[in-house]
């Protein structure tokens, strides 16, 4: 399994969506490539499909299905609704819903 978390430097939220993955493959026992990838410029979001940072991919996937299909791609924050807040890190139960759907395939 490989796990992307895309960013751009400066991003506050980096750090934590980087820990919130770590946490929840160690609770889900999954083995995993980890990858961080710095997004530094508006073609390489164009390029990469990047939503927005911080994004996470289980294998290629975004954690959120229903942004899979969006094409607004560049150089932004993200935010994720939690619990009927906007915040800066998606909830761990989207991270464990993309990393038990990967282990099924």
């Amino acid at each position: 399994m490989k796990v992307e978390v895309l960013y751009f430097s400066g991003c506050p939220n980096h750090v934590p969506a980087v820990d919130r993955v770590r946490e929840v493959l160690a609770q889900e026992g999954a083995l995993a490539e980890m990858i961080e990838v710095e997004v530094t410029d508006t073609a390489t979001a164009q390029q990469t499909g990047f939503l927005g940072s911080p994004s996470i991919r289980v294998d290629g996937q975004d954690i959120e299905p229903a942004v899979r299909g969006a094409s607004s791609f560049g150089m932004m924050c993200r935010s994720y609704i939690d619990g009927g807040q906007r915040k800066g890190v998606p909830p761990p139960e989207w991270i464990r819903a993309a990393v038990r759907e990967a282990k099924g395939r």
